[in-house]
């Protein structure tokens, strides 16, 4: 049985684990977490000893098979709290990551499968993150960052990669969301801005917004 924090270290871990080979330093734990390097040294202890991670000095934090599936499992039910959210209650996609970053730590597998069955068994949450099944296993979705689409080609918006209030509010003042189709008019080499023809129109997007949108070619 694992603390909240102890959790949240995990999911941490997990995420930089799939962008790292090479171990994960506690600075860059630290960084995410938010925290002092000293008290990511003392989770990583507590996380060692119950076979989640495995670490060695000046080597890196590595994540191990029991943590990544318990990792996973977590992710799960924040994906689904948020799917809940959105579709049942009716919350907007900018309001349900901090609710659901408490729904996360209930324990009940039973309720987090019943929760599951009654969505429809849902493969991505509001934010077009795919969904972990009961067995842990990730459905994969094609997808690029809106900086390395092609010109002249129609794209469909399938996820997010900043889940935070201000973004998201942002997209919704242009009307951009999930399943929303454009065509790529212009890369700027100045600014790396990106020109769509979206809704009728020419929409420049900055870098910051573009490198934040994940998209499919249609």
């Amino acid at each position: 049985m694992l603390t909240q924090t102890e959790e949240n270290y995990l999911k941490v871990i997990y995420h930089l684990s799939q962008t790292e080979d090479n171990g994960i330093s506690t600075n860059a734990i630290a960084q995410k977490i938010d925290t002092k390097a000293s008290s990511v040294t003392d989770m990583i202890k507590k996380l060692k000893e119950k076979n989640l991670i495995s670490h060695e000095k000046y080597q890196g934090v590595f994540i191990t098979k029991l943590g990544m599936q318990t990792a996973k499992m977590i992710i799960r039910k924040h994906r689904l709290w948020e799917v809940f959210l959105v579709d049942k209650l009716h919350f907007n996609w900018d309001e349900v990551h901090d609710v659901a970053e408490e729904l996360e730590h209930i324990k009940s597998e039973k309720l987090i499968n019943a929760l599951d069955a009654f969505l429809g068994f849902p493969k991505e949450d509001p934010h077009g993150d795919p969904i972990p099944n009961a067995n842990g296993e990730i459905p994969y979705r094609e997808k690029e960052l809106l900086t390395e689409a092609a010109i002249n080609c129609q794209y469909m918006c399938v996820g997010v990669k900043d889940t935070s209030p201000a973004f998201l509010q942002y997209l919704d003042r242009q009307k951009m969301a999930l399943g929303s189709t454009f065509k790529i008019v212009k890369h700027e080499n100045f600014d790396h801005s990106v020109t769509i023809f979206f809704n009728n129109a020419d929409l420049t997007l900055s870098k910051v917004v573009a490198q934040n949108l994940f998209v499919k070619k249609i």
